[in-house]
């Protein structure tokens, strides 16, 4: 691909230089091509980089849409459409991803410099969204505060440092496209690296030391006679209120612990803490340990744990869809690093590999044909095919233990729940000291735990891997817009909804970030959601400064025909199969957290805000 776009030439969109279509997560370094056919390759960017160097050949111009969809298209080895042509285009950086401010006369830019001093906007929140926030607000010469409940930035990597802890995202996608890391030291990189990885972009972004640490909201209340917010802050010092003229939320869905799902917690006599809250002080060396939950945190700190524990047995309420990644615990070579920072655009083509693998490409698969005759099993003929794949593996991995096969094979269909990437969670379960027991923890007692089928477990550990609060949305803040209701009441039990899951009536200049329904459950990256609604975000607090404008409130009609046709969206995914359970749907069945739309879908929505589907207040 490097080679077709340096010198644009089509020899290289051709046969014998096509790359094989394959189903892996990451593609074939060498793209399947024949040993011989890529050496040739390897030997001709090698000729056109030192041609490059010395000046003999001129890098070629940005491709028109035509040929750019070719070359997405021959890179992923299926049709890709040009809709994608626009969004590529600005990670490839031919196109600026960022708003700006308009060329306009010196007489309305002095009134938009005036503008800007008098407004100021309070960010929620320092991890992924956040500083994106902050980097976002700061090119425009925004003004803004951020603060941030704990000591340091970072959110949910912050937090969140049991043993293994990582991503399941390939790290070259899961970034921030205008803060490019080339030297990951892994494909799927620890927490460590990514929150080191946070802490250097923000920075190299100037952000670092205009955080406010230690400090969370408690309350806000719009208020009219200001058009701004009055919001009350408290930390360690007290209790304080300032008044924001715009609100960004980004504080996440995954940043409050479930942690009272067991009656009788407070009995126990032992160490007893959620993942996100891990005890390194408790050494489970020769203990006893319960683990309750199955789950992404599960999947990552099992085996761990199993290596050092005398027992640990897993409460299982229902078993996960696993797939095998062969890079896994891969580390990026020298060679590959070195191609990732040296070659031109070699860097942005991995990264839409990586975006096609892990997001749209995959969509299509989770929609629902009327006509298959399995629908129990799966969602279509392609949903079937995963299913069978992941059950093959399953029953490889644990060959011979039929007890456990039983146990492990899930009977909805594949990505009805997050899908797991292995950590030798099946390897981990042939120990002798591990136990799976399918059932729920009922009760806690003194000395250990009863399951729902009555049996008592003696344990001297209890590790909660029972997720987040995720539909508690901006709880526990206080939230009273323009009628002064609050929010929660609005939202009622988990049942968050927003426009674009950005803004919602009635609470203006208020704006959201990984809010309801923007969840990636389809693949995706949680940086490429952040961007997407900061380029929103930001377009829409240019259009406001440069007309003149207060304060801007999403219309009802707007928000709700947007929200009924989510849920008609999702009605026909996975997500919603019959008798499905997962965290991503409330009580009454609505799916609250996932974005049913492909990425460059949501891209095309946020690029551009139309203030005509807003309320406005001028100034």
């Amino acid at each position: 691909m490097c080679l077709a776009h340096i010198t644009g030439d089509d020899v290289w969109l051709k046969d014998p230089y096509l790359p094989k279509r394959d189903v892996a997560l990451i593609a074939d370094e060498a793209g399947g091509l024949a040993h011989d056919v890529a050496d040739e390759v390897r030997a001709a960017i090698a000729e056109v980089m030192q041609d490059v160097k010395t000046g003999k050949r001129q890098m070629s111009d940005a491709p028109d849409t035509q040929r750019l969809t070719q070359m997405m298209s021959v890179c992923v080895g299926e049709t890709v459409g040009s809709e994608y042509v626009p969004m590529f285009m600005e990670d490839l950086h031919f196109v600026d991803r960022d708003v700006s401010w308009s060329q306009a006369s010196d007489t309305s830019a002095t009134r938009i410099q005036d503008s800007k001093k008098d407004f100021s906007v309070l960010i929620v929140g320092a991890g992924i969204s956040g500083i994106g926030a902050a980097i976002a607000l700061d090119r425009l010469g925004i003004s803004w505060t951020l603060v941030e409940k704990n000591t340091s930035l970072g959110g949910t990597w912050l937090e969140n440092n049991y043993p293994e802890a990582g991503v399941d995202t390939p790290n070259h996608f899961y970034s921030y496209s205008y803060a490019r890391r080339t030297d990951w030291p892994a494909y799927f990189s620890k927490r460590d690296d990514v929150l080191g990885y946070l802490e250097d972009v923000a920075e190299q972004f100037g952000i670092s030391d205009c955080i406010t640490f230690g400090t969370t909201v408690d309350e806000m209340t719009w208020d009219e006679s200001h058009q701004a917010w009055n919001v009350v802050l408290r930390d360690a010092v007290g209790v304080r209120t300032i008044l924001a003229s715009a609100v960004i939320s980004a504080t996440g869905q995954l940043n409050r612990p479930k942690k009272n799902v067991c009656v009788g917690s407070d009995t126990f006599g032992g160490d007893l803490f959620h993942s996100a809250e891990w005890r390194h002080d408790v050494d489970l060396s020769g203990k006893r340990v319960a683990v309750v939950g199955t789950g992404a945190s599960a999947m990552q700190f099992l085996r761990s744990v199993a290596s050092t524990a005398k027992s640990v047995t897993i409460f299982q309420r229902s078993p996960q869809w696993v797939i095998r990644n062969e890079h896994y615990h891969r580390e990026v070579s020298a060679g590959a690093q070195w191609l990732l920072e040296n070659i031109p655009y070699y860097y942005e083509w991995y990264r839409f590999g990586l975006f096609w693998r892990f997001g749209d490409g995959l969509l299509k698969t989770l929609r629902r044909d009327s006509e298959w005759q399995y629908p129990d099993r799966a969602m279509n003929r392609h949903n079937d095919r995963h299913r069978q794949q992941m059950t093959a593996y399953i029953e490889a991995q644990l060959v011979g233990r039929p007890d456990l096969v039983k146990k492990s094979l899930p009977g909805y269909p594949p990505y009805g729940k997050r899908i797991l990437v292995d950590n030798d969670w099946f390897q981990t379960l042939r120990r002798p000291n591990v136990e799976l027991v399918t059932a729920s923890v009922e009760q806690v007692h003194e000395k250990g735990v009863i399951d729902s089928d009555g049996v008592s477990h003696e344990v001297d550990v209890i590790i909660l891997a029972t997720g987040f609060e995720a539909g508690k949305l901006l709880s526990p803040m206080k939230i009273r817009g323009r009628t002064g209701t609050l929010l929660s009441e609005v939202w009622g039990d988990s049942d968050p909804r927003a426009y674009l899951g950005i803004t919602v009536p009635d609470y203006p200049n208020l704006f959201c970030l990984y809010g309801p329904n923007t969840n990636v459950a389809h693949g995706g990256s949680l940086f490429f959601q952040a961007e997407c609604q900061l380029r929103y975000i930001t377009s829409c607090l240019v259009q406001m400064l440069e007309g003149g404008v207060a304060s801007i409130d999403v219309q009802k009609g707007v928000h709700d025909d947007y929200n009924e046709r989510v849920d008609q969206e999702h009605s026909e995914l996975v997500w919603t199969h019959p008798g499905m359970r997962n965290w991503y749907r409330n009580a009454q069945g609505r799916v609250f957290s996932p974005m049913p739309w492909r990425f460059v879908d949501y891209w095309e929505m946020t690029h551009d805000a139309d203030l005509a589907e807003y309320h406005l207040t001028r100034q």
